[in-house]
């Protein structure tokens, strides 16, 4: 299993969420969100995968930690790199489910390159997961998730949120991803903000919200 950060909850953990960071960055990218989303009563087991150190061609093959190597205008580059990353998801999926957290109290998130591993996994998954959080990010091969997609994770809530000013993954790109997420028969909710490629204070309000209306 990948090195990883774990936040337990005061009590004893009645659900989990596995949040995947971004290019470049690590588990601890999105540690600091845990108390300002506010929702110590629900019990949550945090989890924060490093993903492994790779040459990424839009750096120049410099190494750093990514999911997948990156390389703009195509649309199914990395997908072997996309495929051992979902199965490493699928890992932490189930060491919850060993430790008693039932899968539909299992929870996906992602940023950016994260988010297109969470995305890609909880379309594929078995067994009935409890949503994905979709952060600025987009939805890699739609016609191989089509053809992959299990019955299991039909009309799976998904929360995508997205800047509306984003130089590395223009929103376009998410929309079209919304789309076909919707013609997967994915429930999802849509929030876009004034801002780039980032998180803001009123978008951690609407995924505090959302986790707390799924789980």
């Amino acid at each position: 299993m990948l090195e990883h950060i774990t936040i337990e909850p005061k009590g004893d953990a009645q659900a989990a969420i596995i949040w995947l960071h971004g290019l470049g960055a690590d588990g601890h990218d999105f540690e600091p969100i845990v108390p300002e989303l506010d929702l110590e009563d629900l019990n949550i087991r945090y989890i924060f995968p490093h993903a492994p150190e790779r040459p990424v061609t839009i750096n120049n093959g410099e190494q750093m930690r990514a999911w997948f190597d990156f390389q703009p205008h195509t649309e199914t580059a990395g997908n072997e790199d996309i495929d051992t990353s979902a199965a490493q998801l699928m890992e932490f999926i189930e060491a919850q489910m060993s430790a008693g957290i039932p899968s539909h109290r299992i929870l996906l998130a992602g940023f950016s390159q994260g988010g297109v591993i969470a995305l890609h996994t909880a379309l594929r998954y078995p067994a009935r997961l409890a949503g994905v959080m979709a952060l600025s990010t987009y939805l890699h091969d739609p016609q191989g998730c089509e053809a992959a997609l299990n019955d299991a994770n039909l009309a799976i809530p998904v929360f995508m949120a997205h800047g509306q000013g984003d130089p590395m993954i223009p929103i376009m790109r998410a929309a079209t991803a919304r789309e076909n997420l919707i013609r997967l028969a994915c429930d999802v909710e849509w929030r876009d903000y004034p801002m780039g490629h980032q998180v803001c204070m009123e978008e951690i309000e609407d995924i505090s919200a959302f986790i707390r209306r799924v789980l």
